[in-house]
């Protein structure tokens, strides 16, 4: 669990109290994780997992092949409606008309926000 942990942790730029104080989890105890002084609870586990915004599964394994591909309920359901009404097909045709200097604003924006 604590290897995939760092992984997330350090693909999000974020330090162990960045975690800690977002998450209300004492700093100390991902130092006693690490050295396996204490097991994490499962509680504090999906705190975790919800600040990376992946499963509970994936954080104590690392095994994405069950991870659904969104993981906010109210986003998968949007993105099903939005899929099988054709009247919203014309977002996504838009998108196929969008500059190329639009979209890399886009991605801009998108990849700010994601940090």
């Amino acid at each position: 669990m604590y290897d995939v942990y760092c992984k997330l942790r350090d693909s999000k730029g974020v330090k162990d109290a960045t975690v800690a104080k977002a998450t209300g989890i004492n700093q100390s105890t991902f130092t006693d994780w690490k050295t396996g002084r204490s097991v994490p609870k499962k509680e504090k586990l999906q705190k975790i997992a919800d600040y990376f915004g992946v499963t509970l599964d994936y954080l104590m394994t690392g095994d994405d092949q069950n991870m659904p591909y969104y993981l906010n309920d109210k986003t998968r359901d949007l993105a099903q409606f939005l899929f099988e009404n054709p009247n919203y097909k014309v977002m996504f045709d838009a998108v196929r008309k969008v500059k190329p200097e639009d979209l890399a604003f886009i991605k801009e924006l998108i990849d700010r926000t994601s940090r």
